[in-house]
């Protein structure tokens, strides 16, 4: 797949446009539909999507993804994109009314076959463009519009807002169902204050991203990949009341069967069933006894949860 950043021709294509934070399983039939329509037609398909999203532009918001663009880039390739288009959301493509985005941007850039979107996709200044502008000018334009309707699980809409909620509320349950895979975040090991070891659990540190959605503070069973192996893993998301005082949120794993030095390593740490809110204790000892009562309850989730027919039964128990 080849990525492009900035607006290169490329003509008769089967096109879709999108944000797709998380690349969710509503996104994925978005671009399949694309893909197919592409391959079935002997053309090339591509993914027209933004570096950041508009509103971190429209509203200076902090951005709070699902996914690092990274990995919404490598989860696109996987659906079998040809090209994706990571363009950078600015003054000029905000002012552009919906009409002049269709003409001078889509139909004068990629000339598309075939355009799908969601039932809920918007664009140009002030949201005027949607699925009814797209199907009113396919004549003029000379291309096939599709629009996916909503996707559902459970009578519930796949959507990224209703992901990063369920992400921000600690309810991991149905996750899987909607976004496809569990909830991670990826960041590098550094070295802490040791505490973890005098209690005898010692701990990976790591700063959360500053530009994923925060997972409800708390305890969690979970995977930790790091060095292409997965251990389970007892891990706390907030700020330690227990033996710190300083106000700084931070991300201690625990890896249940691991020795070694992991400073400086990457890791992905994957959310799988939250266990309790954090607490303070009244001491150290109230603290190391709860810690191995929440590594028992982990591996009993982990072992039950991750067993035949799943993609993570390696793991180091």
């Amino acid at each position: 797949m080849e990525i492009f950043t900035d607006l290169v021709k490329k003509e008769n294509l089967s096109i879709c446009l999108g944000f797709f934070d998380g690349v969710h399983e509503g996104h994925k039939v978005v671009i399949k539909n694309t893909v197919n329509l592409a391959r079935q037609n002997g053309l090339r398909s591509a993914v027209v999507t933004f570096r950041e999203h508009p509103l971190c532009y429209l509203q200076n918001r902090t951005p709070q993804y699902i996914l690092s663009s990274k990995d919404r880039i490598s989860l696109i390739e996987q659906q079998g994109a040809d090209y994706v288009y990571m363009l950078e959301f600015d003054e000029r493509i905000a002012d552009l009314l919906a009409y002049d985005y269709l003409k001078y941007i889509l139909i004068d850039t990629f000339h598309p076959e075939f355009i799908t979107t969601g039932f809920n996709h918007y664009f140009g200044a002030n949201r005027q463009g949607n699925a009814d502008l797209l199907k009113n000018y396919q004549k003029e334009f000379g291309y096939k519009f599709f629009e996916i309707p909503p996707i559902t699980f459970n009578n519930t809409l796949i959507s990224s807002t209703k992901i990063r909620q369920l992400i921000s509320d600690g309810q991991l349950f149905d996750i899987k169902k909607l976004l496809g895979q569990d909830f991670y975040i990826k960041a590098k090991i550094k070295d802490g204050d040791h505490i973890g070891r005098t209690l005898s659990f010692p701990t990976a540190n790591m700063e959360y991203p500053e530009d994923i959605i925060k997972i409800a503070r708390g305890v969690y069973a979970a995977i930790v990949e790091v060095d292409s192996k997965k251990y389970g893993a007892v891990v706390n998301y907030g700020m330690r009341p227990t033996v710190s005082d300083r106000k700084k949120m931070i991300v201690e794993a625990f890896l249940l069967d691991f020795s070694g030095n992991l400073y400086n390593k990457e890791a992905k740490v994957i959310f799988k069933q939250k266990i309790r809110n954090e607490k303070k204790f009244d001491s150290t000892y109230e603290l190391k006894i709860q810690i191995a009562k929440d590594a028992d309850f982990a591996r009993t989730i982990l072992s039950k949860r991750e067993g035949q027919g799943s993609n993570d039964k390696n793991i180091i128990l």
